[in-house]
């Protein structure tokens, strides 16, 4: 009996598997452009590994919601145990081989990172010597929130820092948040800026300008609605981004590895809401007054046999219906995160349990 594979088969088990690195800072809308990705597979057979910072897995449940012949839940993997480049030995390779080993091995893998990942130590990951043969690293597409950009969140002021610096020679003015995103910058060979539909043409044009300062050579940047975007654009760049880490700079090149302890979580968990709207107002008051900068999580709704789902960047919050609660515990469970000074538990949940009980 002849034994040999046949041409196609042989060329199609040692090609390696394409994977896209989707990073962005928290809210940018990384798990919208993937869940776009799905619907438009344009022929390829997906995987997807989220990496989520927190206990609750709200992007991986999204996703999984969207699952298909294209791909299937199996092929939908989450990573809740910590920054994906922090436990690449114990988590990410083990992960990474559970899809190569998949009956129908993926096509193409999708990885969203968390927004506090750094991404270049996880293109250091794909040396590793039992996946370095299997999969290359195709590109890493960068979203960044357009509004977030035009305002200078995530970029210092020249001036205002020069001014500093001359009133306080020991002042450190790189906060770690703008480090996460000049790194994330840094790493990309797509930068997508995202929710050009909310802010006007002079605040794209501001952000497109402070991206260009920030990233150590030129990169597309390509303004984008829900992320909705030719697959074709962010696919197939044939990058082999592993290969290229020098052009590729971070505030972390050097050190052994790097800690995230500059930022926080707590999950807080909730009776049914009465007043979906008086929780929003509420998520927006921590934005505010407690510098939080991302919350999201499930919210059982009284009277409403459906699931809210809710998703707050600073005081940019939405909600959606998404599906029926089934068999399980109607609980409101919200992850809340911020830096970690200002992760202050009791009084986050003060906040929430006062705007979520029955009115008077």
């Amino acid at each position: 009996m002849n034994t040999t594979p046949q041409a196609g088969t042989t060329r199609h088990n040692l090609a390696k598997v394409p994977v896209t690195i989707i990073t962005g800072f928290l809210g940018a809308g990384k798990t919208t452009l993937i869940r776009h990705l799905m619907t438009h597979p344009q022929g390829r057979r997906l995987a997807v590994l989220v990496n989520e910072f927190g206990t609750l897995g709200v992007d991986g449940e999204i996703l999984k919601s969207c699952a298909d012949e294209s791909c299937p839940a199996e092929n939908i993997l989450e990573l809740a145990n910590g920054c994906i480049c922090c436990t690449v030995a114990d988590d990410f390779i083990p992960t990474v081989e559970r899809l190569m080993a998949l009956p129908q091995r993926p096509d193409h893998i999708l990885i969203e990172t968390s927004g506090l990942a750094l991404p270049k130590p996880l293109l250091k990951a794909f040396d590793w010597p039992s996946i370095r043969s299997r999969i290359t690293v195709d590109g890493v597409i960068t979203l960044a929130d357009a509004e977030a950009v035009a305002e200078g969140r995530f970029a210092p002021d020249t001036e205002a820092v020069n001014a500093q610096r001359q009133a306080d020679d020991n002042l450190d003015h790189d906060t770690p948040l703008a480090e996460v995103f000049e790194d994330q910058l840094s790493c990309a060979d797509i930068v997508l800026l995202t929710k050009a539909d909310l802010v006007n043409e002079v605040c794209v044009t501001r952000a497109r300008e402070v991206i260009a300062s920030l990233t150590p050579r030129a990169l597309p940047i390509i303004p984008v609605k829900d992320g909705n975007i030719d697959p074709q654009v962010i696919l197939g760049l044939n990058a082999q981004a592993e290969n290229d880490l020098a052009a590729r700079p971070s505030h972390h090149d050097g050190e052994e590895e790097h800690e995230h302890e500059d930022f926080d979580s707590v999950v807080v968990d909730l009776p049914e809401v009465t007043n979906p709207d008086a929780l929003v107002e509420a998520v927006r008051s921590l934005a505010r007054t407690q510098h939080i900068l991302r919350v999201k999580g499930y919210v059982a709704v009284s009277g409403k046999p459906m699931r809210m789902v809710l998703q707050g960047v600073g005081e940019r919050v939405r909600t959606q219906y998404d599906r029926p609660w089934g068999t399980e515990p109607r609980q409101t469970r919200l992850v809340v995160i911020a830096e970690h000074d200002h992760v202050d538990a009791k009084a986050i949940q003060a906040v929430l349990i006062g705007q979520t009980t029955p009115e008077d």
